[in-house]
């Protein structure tokens, strides 16, 4: 298979033997779009291609691509590179800064906490689709087959939300 990684997708972590996936929802967790890596590949390396991913979701009338207003992410997406990526492309990031990073202590950096108590939707969506058994025990050797799983899942999903 051409897309599939060297690693299927499968690596150690905190946790364990297993694959991370990368998911973006809309703020009634729709999903959007979806990543799979390996377990210790960490969660900023590919923020930016899946929120590409989820921008196409996002088209309008005309096909012009709306982007969404801002993007809520947990402390491990809070990097400067992709603060600037989002900045880039108009959207507010509301992602806390880590112990370590200097901005935490800015007075003048604010942070909308309102709108960071409704990144639950993602967690939601993750635990939601983690019910599907073979989302939460991963039965395929091959990411590709994997990342179709999800799709599927995401796609029941949808037709849930639909009907």
């Amino acid at each position: 298979y051409p897309d599939e990684p060297e690693d299927h997708a499968l690596g150690r972590s905190r946790g364990g033997f297993g694959t991370k996936f990368h998911l973006v929802t809309d703020g009634r967790g729709t999903p959007l779009a979806v990543e799979v890596t390996a377990g210790q590949v960490h969660e900023s390396t590919c923020a930016e291609s899946v929120m590409s991913w989820a921008m196409v979701y996002f088209l309008g009338e005309h096909d012009e691509v709306r982007t969404p207003v801002k993007v809520a992410c947990d402390k491990g997406y809070s990097l400067g590179r992709l603060r600037e990526w989002l900045a880039d492309h108009c959207i507010d990031a509301v992602i806390p800064h880590k112990e370590n990073e200097r901005a935490r202590h800015d007075p003048n950096m604010t942070f909308d906490r309102e709108t960071y108590r409704r990144r639950c939707v993602i967690e939601q969506c993750v635990g939601w689709l983690k019910e599907a058994r073979r989302i939460g025990t991963r039965f395929e050797k091959l990411a590709v087959n994997f990342l179709g799983m999800l799709h599927l899942a995401m796609i029941k999903r949808y037709l849930r939300v639909m009907f």
